[in-house]
Parts: C-alpha cells; sequence; structure tokens
C-alpha cells in the first residue's frame, strides 16, 4: 500500500509532530505511515480521513 500522506500534510501546512497529536499517535508513527513502513489500522485510518476531509481511498491507495 502506498500512500499521499506527505503531500497531504504539506497542503495543510502542519508537521509530523502536529499531525500525531491530533490523531493520539507518535511523530515516528507518522513518519513510519509517510515512509509505507507502516500500515495503519482501519481507526487511525479514519482518523487521518477526519483531518484532511477527504474519504481514506484520496490518500491511500494500493500498488499496481
Amino acid at each position: 500500500m502506498r500512500n499521499r500522506l506527505k503531500i497531504e500534510r504539506a497542503i495543510l501546512d502542519i508537521t509530523q509532530d502536529e499531525l500525531a497529536k491530533k490523531i493520539g499517535v507518535s511523530r515516528q508513527t507518522i513518519n513510519s505511515i509517510e515512509k509505507n513502513r507502516y500500515v495503519p489500522s482501519t481507526e487511525l485510518a479514519l482518523k487521518l480521513s477526519k483531518i484532511f476531509n477527504k474519504p481514506v481511498n484520496d490518500f491511500f491507495y494500493l500498488d499496481e
């Protein structure tokens, strides 16, 4: 799975730490998601969706 989390975060002009605090995870978790080393849980993906006000599949997608 790939993601556009870093791009979406830049659009909102928020740091990894700010995003992490908003959804209740560590900055390292956000970093790991952005680098595709960690696949977020459904709950975490939905929290991100709410922050970005976009459907989950707008920033998470499966590799071809």
